[in-house]
Formats: C-alpha cells, sequence, structure tokens
C-alpha cells in the first residue's frame, strides 16, 4: 500500500470519528448520547446482542466507570490493596454494564427531553431531563452528574432519578454487604459476580 492510500485512509477515519463524537457541550452531549441509544434500542432490524453491545461501548466510552467504582467502594479504598482495587474494578465493570443494560432496555419506546443545565464549577454540570413514556405512563425525572475535567471529553458520574442518586444507592448497598461480612472486599467481588453470571 502506497503511502497515498495510508493517508486517505487516515484522513477518513479521522473525520470518521469526528462525526461519531458527541457534543463537548453537557447538555447538548446528554441529549446526542441518550437519543442515540432510544434510537439503537428501538432498531427492529437490531439484534437483541447487537444492542447490548452498543450500549455497552457507550458506556465504556461515555461513563466513568473507574471513578464510580471507586467512588460505591467507599471508605474501603483507601485500605485495600492495589490488586484488591484492581480486581475489584474489573467485576465492578461488568456488574455496571450488565445492571445498565438491563434498566435501559425499558426506556426503548419512551421520549427523551433535556430541559436545562446546572454549572456548578468548571469541572461539574448537572443536566435536567425527562422520560416520557409513549404509553402515556408517568414521566420520570433524571439528573445527570456530567464531568468536564477534560472539556473536550465530557464524562456521565452519575444519574439521580427521581432525586435518588444511584451511584450513592450503589454506595450504600456496598456497604451493607461488606459490614455484613467483616469488610472483606473479596466478599463483595464474589457476589458482583455472582449477579454478572445469573
Amino acid at each position: 500500500m502506497n503511502k497515498i492510500s495510508v493517508g486517505l485512509i487516515s484522513i477518513i477515519l479521522f473525520f470518521q470519528t469526528l462525526l461519531f463524537a458527541y457534543s463537548s457541550n453537557p447538555q447538548d452531549f446528554i441529549n446526542e448520547l441518550v437519543n442515540d441509544v432510544i434510537v439503537k434500542l428501538s432498531d427492529k432490524n437490531l439484534k437483541q446482542e447487537e444492542k447490548v453491545a452498543f450500549i455497552e461501548k457507550m458506556a465504556l466510552e461515555n461513563v466513568d466507570v473507574k471513578a464510580l467504582g471507586l467512588y460505591t467502594l467507599g471508605e474501603l479504598r483507601k485500605s485495600a490493596g492495589d490488586s484488591e482495587i484492581s480486581n475489584y474494578q474489573k467485576s465492578f465493570q461488568k456488574y455496571f454494564l450488565k445492571s445498565l443494560t438491563s434498566r435501559l432496555t425499558d426506556y426503548s419506546s419512551s421520549k427523551f427531553e433535556t430541559l436545562g443545565e446546572d454549572k456548578k464549577s468548571p469541572n461539574y454540570t448537572i443536566v435536567n431531563s425527562k422520560v416520557s413514556p409513549r404509553d402515556s405512563g408517568p414521566e420520570i425525572k433524571i439528573d445527570w452528574r456530567v464531568y468536564t475535567s477534560n472539556p473536550d471529553k465530557p464524562l456521565i458520574r452519575d444519574l439521580i432519578v427521581e432525586g435518588l442518586s444511584l451511584a450513592r444507592t450503589q454506595k450504600e448497598e456496598f456497604a451493607s454487604i461488606l459490614s455484613s461480612n467483616n469488610n472483606d472486599i473479596k466478599i463483595l467481588i464474589i457476589k458482583l459476580e455472582e449477579f454478572v453470571n445469573n
């Protein structure tokens, strides 16, 4: 392959990346991302495994899964060893992805709308939104905690559904498991793996 061909392929790949990149503005980022997911989930031509693969890819690219995992681990993240944290992060990522895909399928026929944003700091914005089921069910208010420490790549760190923080709820659930098992992180990892494999 000559240099010109390599150059053309590089340019094409670069523009494809630009075309599929979401906005760096937090509100636009959430609006584009969620509507993209809803379109994919409602596509009857896609197999279920293709939809799951798409959601997992979107989540890994647009959610700060590592920071979320450390937050939900609580104070134990400060005392656990590096290998324990590494094993926990791997299990948490699988747990998070399975949990997310099972939840999102419920919104595949819903209408999503962003309502506004509240910039708390240069690195942190809350995006307000609502989900309206097309079967005339009750609207669901969702606030998205978006971190913009890298202004070109916003990342989601939490969803607050009807005032309830999913990250905080998960942290409390994990704390309950740990307190019942002498703060043994290995037990928590086993519980996460059991959820993934069921």
